[in-house]
């Protein structure tokens, strides 16, 4: 059996255009709904929270994230209380450089 490793990024993995935006965005997707989970909110409650109407939490709990930028997605984070930080550092590797999210809890 022949096994094909992939990459970090299933998004590049699946030959999806804007690979490393879908993964950046999942990423930051993933963390608002964790804290929206955590402090058990309704779809309501978090759309008022974040200034949005229900039908854009519904899409976000989803991940249907077609409608979000990477800004908006951060935007919900600091209003959710949380601090962003963004380090720009030379490649470890020859090759072009990435694009991580971490989250520290």
């Amino acid at each position: 059996m022949d096994i094909e490793y992939g990459s970090t990024n299933v998004f590049a993995d699946l030959g999806l255009p804007d690979a490393v935006g879908r993964q950046t965005k999942t990423r930051l997707a993933l963390e608002i709904n964790t804290i929206l989970k955590g402090r058990k909110l309704r779809q309501t409650s978090a759309a008022s929270l974040l200034g949005i109407p229900q039908s854009k939490v519904s899409a976000l709990v989803n991940y249907r994230l077609e409608g979000f930028s990477v800004e908006r997605l951060m935007g919900f984070l600091t209003s959710l209380n949380q601090d962003i930080e963004i380090m720009i550092r030379p490649s470890r590797s020859e090759k072009e450089g990435h694009v991580s999210v971490h989250a520290l809890r």
